[in-house]
């Protein structure tokens, strides 16, 4: 039923994005994913409605989809040159625009096998994710499982899910909150995964530190900007997210941190991309530490995890 309603919706959406539409939305852009050829996905997510109409507040969230796989296009397509099926975890996965995204281009714009586990701490959620991944035919790759990331045993949950072993490939997660990203990012780590993506969302942990050493009287270089709630809340997102990528670095991935959605959308918009290249890397493990110290002393929960303490 499923299958018949995907095409039949795709069959639909075709006749309504002529090329004339499709061009006006797009304005000549090479997009992976346009309302013409990936209308069961986009209606899944409720881009478009019923009639494969695109509404103008649902733009804003098609581009900004489009940008964000446009930007794990290439370490995707450099772990799809092996052959060999993919096997991902969306980490912390919430509604799973990107997981089902993930999912629609694996298995028809690149036409490559795979496997794709969701995962977040809410049972509803999750069984509203397959509901939508079974809608746009994608529940055979596609599953979704209810786990707490600090505590999940994927081997076991993946066993479970896939009936096969787990040979990790790739972490993404897409604004998981506070540490939530740390717990994707030490999750990739624990299971040597080849690529690990995550665009982090409200870094307060150490915000948090800082307004301790406030409250405390601690001196330092840095103390005009813990006793300064706006100040501090803004340069903590930006040093935890240096500290995240000088960690991975430590750990032997080349990383990159990006923008992946213009500010003038939401300021929410780094995606660190990183991939195993080598092994670990002493300088950069230094140099989380200097800057740790030079911030004040305060760390984050991936160095905890990273270090056993």
């Amino acid at each position: 039923m499923d299958s018949q309603w995907s095409t039949e919706f795709g069959a639909m959406a075709s006749q309504y994005w002529t090329p004339e539409r499709t061009l006006e939305l797009t304005g000549g852009k090479a997009l992976l994913v346009t309302p013409e050829q990936s209308a069961p996905l986009l209606r899944a997510i409720g881009i478009l409605h019923r009639d494969a109409s695109m509404p103008p507040p649902q733009r804003r969230k098609f581009f900004q989809l489009n940008h964000m796989l446009r930007l794990i296009r290439p370490p995707l397509e450099e772990l799809m040159v092996s052959g060999e099926p993919l096997h991902l975890v969306d980490a912390g996965c919430g509604r799973s625009y990107l997981t089902l995204a993930l999912a629609w281009c694996l298995k028809h714009i690149f036409d490559h096998p795979f496997s794709l586990l969701g995962i977040d701490r809410n049972p509803k959620l999750m069984d509203d994710c397959t509901r939508r991944a079974e809608l746009a035919d994608l529940g055979g790759e596609l599953r979704f499982a209810a786990a707490d990331l600090t505590e999940v045993d994927l081997a076991a949950i993946w066993a479970a899910t896939f009936e096969s072993p787990l040979a990790l490939d790739g972490v993404v997660a897409l604004h998981a909150c506070d540490t939530a990203t740390d717990d994707a990012i030490a999750l990739g780590l624990r299971h040597s995964a080849s690529l690990i993506a995550v665009a982090p969302c409200c870094q307060a942990e150490l915000a948090r530190g800082w307004a301790q050493l406030a409250a405390d009287g601690t001196e330092g270089p840095f103390a005009p900007i813990w006793t300064t709630p706006h100040l501090r809340r803004a340069l903590a997102e930006t040093v935890t997210d240096t500290f995240r990528t000088l960690l991975l670095e430590a750990a032997g991935y080349e990383t990159r941190a990006v923008e992946f959605v213009r500010s003038e959308h939401t300021p929410k918009n780094t995606l660190i991309r990183a991939m195993q290249r080598t092994g670990p890397d002493e300088t950069a493990l230094r140099r989380y530490h200097e800057l740790r110290t030079s911030t004040g002393g305060v760390g984050i929960k991936l160095a905890r995890d990273f270090e056993g303490g």
